[in-house]
């Protein structure tokens, strides 16, 4: 790769990082792209040579969150499936883990649809898309705990019951929402189940 392309490289990748950052505390509607560029230390002209607008921008910080949050999250649930948890436990302690992280203010997809309020807006589909790549994941989850026939009917209440317990983690600023969703989650496979 030559000096060029890498330095290229390198300002996208800053740009983004920055970004993210800012998008996530503050909000993708509060964070002006003047504030982005001097806190990337890079140049407007370097800033539209990788995206053409703000609202491109939005769309690639949310697609590199998605690859970022969705690594970091697998690996927790990981984490404590190797401690002695099934994975359903384990999604649940992640879930609290990242209700506990340092400057958790709840869901980027989430925070952005609402944010940008135009259901067509590249990044809200963007968003919505990663919400049903999530919820296919947690499925998959369900289905190696409790098995197919009962993840197909709990696997949509508990993605409602995870997703309210995310909005109640920003607003009452306490991670317990995480265990009140993992417990009627497991009554609500229990009550399938038998």
């Amino acid at each position: 790769m030559s000096n060029t392309r890498a330095k290229k490289s390198d300002a996208r990748q800053r740009i983004v990082e920055t970004a993210e950052r800012l998008f996530y505390a503050e909000g993708v509607r509060a964070v002006g792209i003047d504030r982005i560029i001097a806190e990337a230390s890079v140049a407007k002209m370097t800033l539209y040579n990788h995206f053409a607008s703000k609202d491109d921008l939005i769309l690639a910080v949310l697609k590199y969150r998605e690859t970022q949050f969705d690594a970091t999250f697998e690996k927790s649930i990981e984490r404590h499936h190797r401690k002695g948890m099934d994975k359903l436990e384990a999604f649940f302690a992640a879930l609290k883990d990242w209700f506990k992280s340092s400057g958790f203010r709840g869901c980027s997809f989430i925070n952005a649809r609402i944010e940008l309020a135009d259901a067509s807006h590249p990044a809200s589909e963007f968003s919505a898309e990663h919400k049903e790549r999530f919820h296919e994941m947690l499925k998959e989850i369900v289905i190696e705990t409790a098995g197919t026939q009962v993840a197909a009917t709990v696997t949509p209440a508990i993605c409602l019951m995870v997703e309210g317990a995310i909005v109640t983690a920003v607003m009452e600023q306490s991670p317990k929402s995480a265990d009140v969703a993992k417990t009627a989650a497991f009554a609500l496979v229990a009550d399938v189940t038998n």
